[in-house]
C-alpha cells in the first residue's frame, strides 16, 4: 500500500496559508513564550498558543467559515498534527536539507509581507470620508433602464402564435397561460415572472424586444432565440439605480483597501533593484511514473 506525499503535504500548505499573518514567534517553545500567555495547547512540550487559534478563526470567519466550537476544536486538531510531524521531521535531520531551508526562508517572507500588509493596513484606514466619495464617483456612472417582465417559452413557433391569439382575447390570462404551457423552469411556476434585470442579461433577441414593448403590452410577433419561441409581457420599467451606500460599505471598503495596497506595492517594486536571470527557463522534466 502506497501513502499519498500529497495528502501529507496538504496539511501543512493548508496551515501554511491559515498562518500566513501570523508572528514567528507564536511557534516558540514554552521557555521562549512569555509568561501568562493563553496556550490552547501543548504537544511534546511545544506550546500552541489561544492567540494563533484566535488567529485562524477570525481568518476562516472572514472567509465565509462560521467561528465555532467545534471548528476551533478542528483547527487545535490539526495544529496539534503539524507540531507533531515537525518533531519527526528534525528527528529525521529534515530540518537541515537544503530544500527544506529554502521552502522555510520563503514561507517566513510569505508572513513577513502579510505583515507589512496588515500593518500598512492599519496605518491607512478607508475612512467614511473615502467611502462616501468613491460611492458618488461609481453613483455618477450608473445609468440605463430596468424592466420587469414575464415570458412563456415554447419550442414551436406555432404553439407562440397561439398563446398570442388566447392573449388577445384574454390579455389577463398570461401567468395561466405561463404556469401550464411554458417550458422555462425557472420561471413558469411564478407565472413566468422574470422579476427586474437590464437588458446585458438577456440574448439580443430577447432584449430588444423587451425595450421596444410598452408597458402592460406583450408580443403580437413569436420573439425566436437559442431556447425557442417567447411570448413577452412588460410589466413595468424604471431608471437604474445605485443600491443605498450601507449596502455596499463593506465591498467598497475592501475595494479601496486593495487599491490602496496595489499603490502601494508597485510603489515599492518600482524603487527596489528587482534583477529577473532567466523568466523563460523551462521546468526541469519529471521522469514518467512507472506505475
Amino acid at each position: 500500500m502506497r501513502f499519498s506525499k500529497s495528502a501529507v503535504l496538504f496539511v501543512g500548505a493548508a496551515l501554511f496559508v491559515a498562518l500566513g499573518g501570523c508572528n514567528p514567534e507564536e511557534n516558540a517553545k514554552p521557555a521562549e513564550v512569555a509568561p501568562k500567555v493563553p496556550v490552547a495547547a501543548t504537544v511534546n512540550g511545544t506550546a500552541i498558543s489561544q492567540k494563533m487559534v484566535d488567529v485562524i478563526a477570525k481568518r476562516g470567519a472572514s472567509s465565509g467559515r462560521p467561528d465555532t466550537p467545534e471548528a476551533r476544536a478542528a483547527i487545535i486538531d490539526q495544529l496539534t498534527l503539524q507540531v507533531v510531524l515537525a518533531d519527526e521531521a528534525i528527528k529525521k535531520g529534515l530540518d537541515k536539507s537544503a530544500e527544506v531551508a529554502e521552502q522555510m526562508e520563503a514561507l517566513k517572507q510569505s508572513v513577513l509581507a502579510n505583515a507589512y500588509i496588515e500593518d500598512f493596513l492599519e496605518n491607512n484606514p478607508i475612512t467614511d470620508d473615502m467611502v462616501k466619495a468613491e460611492y458618488e464617483r461609481i453613483k455618477a456612472t450608473v445609468t440605463g433602464t430596468q424592466y420587469k417582465a414575464r415570458h412563456i417559452l415554447v419550442a414551436k413557433e406555432s404553439e407562440a402564435k397561439n398563446i398570442i391569439a388566447k392573449l388577445k382575447k384574454d390579455p389577463g390570462s398570461f401567468e395561466k397561460l405561463a404556469k401550464e404551457q411554458s417550458t422555462d423552469q425557472g420561471s413558469k411556476d411564478q407565472g413566468g415572472d422574470l422579476g427586474w434585470f437590464d437588458l446585458t442579461r438577456m440574448v439580443p433577441e430577447f432584449g430588444a424586444e423587451v425595450a421596444r414593448l410598452g408597458k402592460g403590452k406583450f408580443t403580437e410577433v413569436p420573439v425566436k432565440t437559442q431556447f425557442g419561441y417567447h411570448v413577452i409581457l412588460l410589466e413595468d420599467s424604471k431608471p437604474i439605480e445605485a443600491p443605498p451606500i450601507d449596502e455596499v460599505k463593506t465591498q467598497l471598503t475592501q475595494q479601496l483597501q486593495q487599491t490602496n495596497v496595489k499603490k502601494q506595492l508597485d510603489a515599492l517594486k518600482a524603487t527596489a533593484k528587482i534583477e529577473i536571470v532567466d523568466a523563460s527557463a523551462s521546468a526541469p522534466s519529471t521522469p514518467a511514473s512507472t506505475n
